[in-house]
């Protein structure tokens, strides 16, 4: 794959011209994206920049992270505290990101959207309000493993790391998770599939794929 140099700024800014001219493609009044990474790329900073770009060009903007819909300690643990594949196919409640986030966004949906379902520190629901998210808005939902689900993303973001910088990002007590994302590369190949594809290993100097036009 040829990369090219790019700010993270500039790159945001491409990404929200992008959506400018993308008409959701199933045909509701919401564009989605995804800013696919492990967390040691930092997806969550990437999400903050393109929000902060479309809504220079008057976009509203709701933004979601995976972090929170995880599934209950009893089901993340249920293996043992680390596992790699149970992190990997169990931890994140892919069923309530479709019940509370996707389905609202549906052709004639009511575009009100829960944010947040699960506070992993307390291991109980969040109650956070719903937000209804305005028609011709954006949502960004970012985090680890969003490929291979189906879900109806307009355009697709993934934050790739080399096998030595994603182990050297990645804090001594996670590092059992580091299995999960070989797996995911094996598995998914999102490097493949996404829209664009963003060598992040150096934070401060990424390089990116340019973006894929669909078919």
């Amino acid at each position: 794959m040829r990369l090219e140099p790019i700010t993270w700024e500039r790159l945001t800014d491409t990404l929200a011209a992008r959506l400018d001219g993308l008409a959701p493609g199933d045909g509701s009044a919401w564009l989605k994206v995804a800013v696919d990474g492990a967390p040691a790329a930092r997806p969550e900073e990437t999400a903050r920049l393109l929000a902060e770009a479309l809504r220079l060009r008057g976009r509203d903007v709701l933004t979601v992270a995976t972090g929170g819909f995880l599934r209950p300690a009893s089901l993340r643990y249920e293996y043992g505290k680390q596992a790699p594949d149970t992190y990997f196919g169990g931890w994140f409640d892919t069923g309530a990101l479709w019940r509370e986030v996707f389905g609202p966004l549906e052709p004639g949906g009511s575009g009100r959207v829960l944010p947040d379902l699960w506070d992993p520190v307390t291991d109980r629901a969040t109650r956070s309000p719903y937000r209804t998210l305005a028609p011709g808005g954006v949502l960004l939902v970012h985090g680890p493993f969003l490929l291979g689900h189906w879900f109806p993303f307009d355009l697709t973001a993934h934050l790739l790391l080399s096998p030595g910088a994603l182990a050297r990002r990645t804090p001594a007590e996670e590092a059992w998770t580091l299995p999960a994302f070989e797996r995911y590369e094996a598995e998914v190949g999102p490097a493949d599939t996404a829209d664009a594809v963003v060598r992040a290993d150096h934070p401060r100097h990424p390089a990116w794929s340019g973006l894929r036009h669909r078919d």
